[in-house]
C-alpha cells in the first residue's frame, strides 16, 4: 500500500510539473523578409556605431535556444508570404498566393491561433502593415488569392479572434458589388471597436469587448497600407511597439484564460524589396523594440510566457560583404529617411520648383538625407552617376520611376541608395525573396523544442504542443 502511494505521489508530482512548464502566454514574432543576414547585419552596424569590430545583440538574439528553419512552399523552391504564412500559421504546405487553403486552393486550414482560441485563450493578431496582408490573414483568413482583401476582411469578423491591428483594411469596400457594406461598418454588427491610433485605444480599450487598432485617419489618407517606416517616423505615428503594448493590455483583460498573440514586422520585407540596407536595420531594430514589450510581460510570468520569434522567408538575397574582407556599416547612421522618404524630399522639390529642381537642390537634399560630401566621401564616379541621373531626370522631364515590390521611387533616391550600399560594402542578388534559411529564437516555457534544423511547418504543431493547444 505504502508503495502505491508513493507511486501515486510521483506521478502527481510529474503531472504538476508538467502542467507548470506548459505555456500559458503565447508570443509569435514573424519578421517578414528577416533572414539571418537581416539579423546578424542589424548587430554589427550596432556594433560599428559603438566603435567596435563585432556585434551589439538584439534583445531576441540573447534568447537561450535558437535554430533555423526552411521555407519553401507546396510549389515553390522560393516560397511567397501568403504560403509561408499559411505554413507559419497551420502547418501546412501550400501553393504560392495562397491563405489558408491546400494547395488545391479549396481545403481549408486552420491556424495555431484557431487552436488558441478553442481553447479558451484570448487571441490577437497585428502587424505593421494591412491587417488583411499576406501573414497576418494566414491565422484567420481562407482564399485561394492572397489579393482577395475584401473577402480577407470579412473573414477577420467572421472569425472573430479579440483583437487585431494593423495599419488599416487595404480594401474597405467590396470592388465586385458597391452596395455590399464596408468593412467599417461590420464592425459593430460583430461586436468590434475601431480605435485610431494608441491614445484612441486608450480611451475607448476599457468598455471594448473587442477590438481592432488602426493608424489614424490621416495618416490612412496619405498611405493605409502600412505604418511608416521606422526611419521615417513622426511623432504622431502608430508605431509596432504601441501596437504590441496595446495588444497585450487588451489581451490581459482576463489573464485567467490565457492569451496567444502574433506581431508581424512586415516592412522589413519592404525595405529588402527595395535593396534598401539601412532601413532594414531600422525595421529589425524596431521589431526588436516590440519584442521587448513582449519580453517585459515574460520577466513577469516566465513560468507560463513562450515567445517565438521567427521569419517567413529571406528577402533579396542581402550579402554582408562584396570581395575585401571588412565592412562599413556605421556611414548608414548619415541616412536618415528610406529611399521611399528620400522620393517624397525630391516630390516636394519638383512642387516648389515646377519641375525644375537645381543641381545645388539636389546636392543639398542628398547631404542633409545621406551625408554625401559632407560626412561620406564620394569618389568622382559616384558622384558622376548622381549628376547624370539628375541631368536625366530631374529637369522638367517625364521621369520614370524606379519600381520595387511596394514602392515606385524617383531614380536619383535609389541612386543615392545604391552609392550607400557599396560604400557600406552591402549587396543584394534580388528585389525578390530567396530560400535561404530563417532563424528562429526562443524563450520561455516549451522554448526547448526549438531545437535542430526544422521545417517552417513545424513550428506552429512546436508552439501548440508548448501550450496545450489541440490541432485542428
Amino acid at each position: 500500500m505504502k508503495k502505491l502511494s508513493i507511486t501515486i505521489l510521483f506521478f502527481l508530482l510529474a503531472f504538476c510539473q508538467i502542467n507548470a512548464q506548459q505555456a500559458k502566454y503565447v508570443f509569435y514574432f514573424i519578421g517578414d523578409g528577416m533572414g539571418v543576414n537581416q539579423v546578424q547585419g542589424t548587430e554589427l552596424y550596432l556594433g560599428e556605431l559603438e566603435g567596435k569590430i563585432g556585434i551589439t545583440p538584439l534583445q531576441f538574439t540573447q534568447f537561450p535556444y535558437t535554430t533555423v528553419a526552411t521555407t519553401f512552399s507546396a510549389t515553390n523552391g522560393v516560397t511567397d508570404s501568403a504560403a509561408a504564412g499559411t505554413a507559419l500559421a497551420t502547418g501546412n504546405k501550400t501553393k504560392n498566393g495562397a491563405i489558408g487553403v491546400l494547395k488545391d486552393l479549396q481545403t481549408p486550414v486552420y491556424s495555431v491561433a484557431t487552436w488558441a482560441k478553442e481553447r479558451g485563450c484570448r487571441v490577437g493578431v497585428a502587424t505593421s502593415v494591412s491587417v488583411d496582408h499576406a501573414t497576418p490573414a494566414a491565422f484567420y483568413a481562407h482564399a485561394s488569392g492572397r489579393g482577395s482583401y475584401y473577402e480577407i476582411g470579412k473573414d477577420l469578423y467572421e472569425t472573430g479572434f479579440d483583437f487585431y491591428a494593423g495599419s488599416d483594411f487595404l480594401q474597405p469596400q467590396d470592388k465586385k458589388n458597391p452596395q455590399a457594406a464596408n468593412l467599417y461598418s461590420l464592425a459593430d454588427q460583430y461586436g468590434y471597436t475601431i480605435a485610431r491610433g494608441y491614445k484612441d485605444y486608450l480611451k475607448k480599450s476599457k468598455k471594448a469587448d473587442k477590438m481592432i487598432l488602426f493608424q489614424p485617419e490621416a495618416a490612412s489618407k496619405s498611405d493605409r497600407s502600412s505604418i511608416p517606416y521606422a526611419i521615417d517616423r513622426g511623432k504622431s505615428d502608430l508605431t509596432l511597439q504601441e501596437i504590441t503594448r496595446s495588444a497585450i493590455n487588451f489581451l490581459s483583460k482576463d489573464l485567467s484564460k490565457g492569451f496567444f498573440l502574433m506581431v508581424e514586422g512586415g516592412k522589413i520585407d519592404w525595405a529588402c524589396h527595395s535593396n534598401d540596407a539601412a532601413t532594414t536595420f531600422h525595421e529589425v531594430i524596431d521589431f526588436d523594440n516590440a519584442i521587448k514589450v513582449a519580453y517585459e510581460f515574460y520577466s513577469q510570468h516566465p513560468d507560463e510566457t513562450l515567445i517565438v520569434v521567427t521569419a517567413d522567408h529571406e528577402t533579396g538575397g542581402f550579402v554582408l560583404g562584396k570581395g575585401p574582407y571588412e565592412l562599413n556599416l556605421q556611414v548608414f547612421k548619415n541616412q536618415k529617411v528610406s529611399e521611399s522618404g528620400f522620393t517624397r524630399v525630391i516630390n516636394q522639390l519638383r512642387s516648389k520648383t515646377n519641375n525644375q529642381v537645381s543641381w545645388e537642390a539636389v546636392q543639398q537634399a542628398l547631404k542633409d538625407n545621406f551625408g554625401f560630401w559632407d560626412k561620406i566621401k564620394l569618389n568622382e564616379k559616384q558622384e558622376a552617376r548622381l549628376k547624370t541621373v539628375y541631368e536625366q531626370t530631374l529637369k522638367n522631364q517625364q521621369v520614370k520611376m524606379e519600381k520595387s515590390e511596394y514602392a515606385q521611387d524617383e531614380p536619383i533616391a535609389a541612386e543615392a541608395k545604391r552609392i550607400i550600399n557599396e560604400i557600406a560594402l552591402t549587396g543584394w542578388t534580388s528585389g525578390g525573396h530567396s530560400a535561404g534559411y530563417v532563424p528562429i529564437f526562443a524563450i520561455g516555457a516549451g522554448a526547448e523544442k526549438f531545437q535542430n534544423r526544422i521545417d517552417n511547418t513545424e513550428i506552429p504543431v512546436k508552439i501548440a504542443e508548448a501550450a496545450g493547444y489541440t490541432r485542428k
